[in-house]
């Protein structure tokens, strides 16, 4: 079996150690006897989506999203129809922002990509801190950093999780992230992934049914570290 990883744009979008996620998700599958291969986009560069897995989003400041969804208009109809056929995405923070309609800033309006049925508008103050959330994904909870000055409103669509610390989507709501389809946008970071590894092997596991046609059960690896830190936040911040 083999999952290819998609990183686009790393040098722009890499904001909070994105490239952790990329390195949780590598790791895990070779634990497993999974070959794995990353293949990092530049902005010049052509990208066939019918040759990837998973597609890793991450976060940049404004003005580097500016810059990669100029980029990103002129293969929207190819992401589109990956994201539609199922392919697997995490977008963390800009990368989640890019996926929606438009993200309203002080500086004007960036055109999303239309993947998602989502938009953020930026507004004062910046919601910082640990945040914790409890998903119908998983039993475990899922924890994480936020750091982000845009409130994202996702409509209808169906949350990542809800808030049990921190503030999420818009501070307001109570909900964080979104799931449509095979994608998962958030804002956590930190990285997300190695605190997360149940988060991980959801992706994981998403890709191989897709690539491979059927559900294919992952091998259980030793996560006591992960679950422990895991377990940690959790109990420091939600009483």
């Amino acid at each position: 079996m083999k999952v290819t990883i998609g990183h686009l744009y790393p040098d722009l979008l890499n904001l909070y150690g994105d490239r952790g996620n990329i390195q949780c998700m590598m790791k895990r599958c070779e634990w497993r006897g999974i070959e794995a291969e990353t293949l990092e986009f530049g902005l010049e560069d052509d990208i066939d989506f019918s040759k990837l897995d998973i597609v890793l989003l991450g976060g940049g400041s404004d003005r580097e999203q500016m810059l990669v969804c100029q980029r990103l208009q002129e293969i929207q109809q190819d992401f589109k129809e990956y994201v539609e056929d199922n392919g697997v995405v995490l977008a963390v923070c800009g990368g989640y922002q890019l996926l929606g309609n438009y993200y309203q800033t002080d500086e004007g309006r960036i055109e999303g990509l239309h993947l998602v049925d989502l938009y953020t508008v930026q507004k004062p103050g910046r919601l910082i801190d640990n945040i914790i959330l409890k998903s119908e994904l998983f039993e475990t909870p899922i924890v994480g950093f936020e750091n982000h000055g845009g409130r994202t409103n996702i409509g209808e669509n169906m949350p990542l999780g809800k808030v049990l610390y921190g503030s999420g989507n818009d501070g307001e709501s109570g909900y964080e992230g979104i799931v449509y389809k095979n994608v998962i946008g958030t804002y956590l970071h930190g990285p997300l992934l190695p605190k997360n590894p149940h988060v991980c092997d959801w992706l994981i596991k998403k890709a191989l049914k897709r690539r491979y046609g059927q559900e294919i059960s992952l091998a259980p690896l030793d996560d006591a570290q992960e679950l422990e830190a895991n377990a940690y936040i959790v109990n420091r911040f939600v009483k």
